[in-house]
C-alpha cells in the first residue's frame, strides 16, 4: 500500500541539473501541488540540462525555467532544511550532504538510486534514451512510494 503524502519534499543529487529538478517536475505532475516540493544540488555549477528538458517535455512535465541551486542557496532563500518533512537523495554525495546537514532534525533522508545519465550514449537519441530510462525510473519510485 503506498505511503501518503508528505507536507513537503525535497529532492537532491549532485549538480540540480538532471535527476532532482526531473524528480521534482515528475513529482508535481503527479500529484499537484498539495505537496511542497524543490529540488537541491550539492553543487549548483550547471544549468539545466538539455536533455532532461527534452526528456520531461515528452511526458508533459516543463523544466525550462528551473534554475540550479545546492543546499546553501537553499537555506539562504529562506528554505530551512528542517521545514521539509523528506529529503530523497538521489546521488550518493548527496545522500552524504544531506544526512550531515540533518543530523540535529528529526527528518527522513531516503536514497533512491537512479541513473546518471549524463556521458551516456554516443549518438543524440542514445542520449536521449538514457535520460529517458532516467526519468522513467524517478517515475517508478514516485509511484512505488506514493501510488498513482
Amino acid at each position: 500500500m503506498p505511503d501518503r503524502l508528505p507536507q513537503s519534499v525535497l529532492f537532491c543529487c549532485d549538480h540540480n541539473a538532471v535527476r532532482s529538478p526531473m524528480a521534482e517536475g515528475i513529482m508535481k505532475k503527479l500529484y499537484g501541488f498539495d505537496t511542497y516540493v524543490q529540488s537541491v544540488g550539492v553543487l549548483s555549477d550547471l544549468d539545466i540540462d538539455g536533455f532532461a528538458i527534452a526528456a520531461c517535455q515528452e511526458i508533459g512535465v516543463e523544466l525550462s525555467r528551473h534554475r540550479a541551486r545546492n543546499f546553501e542557496e537553499l537555506e539562504q532563500m529562506g528554505e530551512a532544511l528542517s521545514g521539509f518533512d523528506l529529503i530523497v537523495a538521489m546521488s550518493p554525495a548527496s545522500q552524504r550532504q544531506a544526512l550531515d546537514l540533518t543530523r540535529l532534525f528529526h527528518l527522513t533522508v531516503e536514497y533512491w538510486p537512479v541513473l546518471d545519465p549524463t556521458g551516456l550514449g554516443e549518438s543524440r537519441e542514445a542520449k536521449l534514451n538514457a535520460y529517458r530510462q532516467t526519468r522513467d525510473q524517478i517515475r517508478d519510485h514516485l509511484i512505488r512510494k506514493w501510488g498513482q
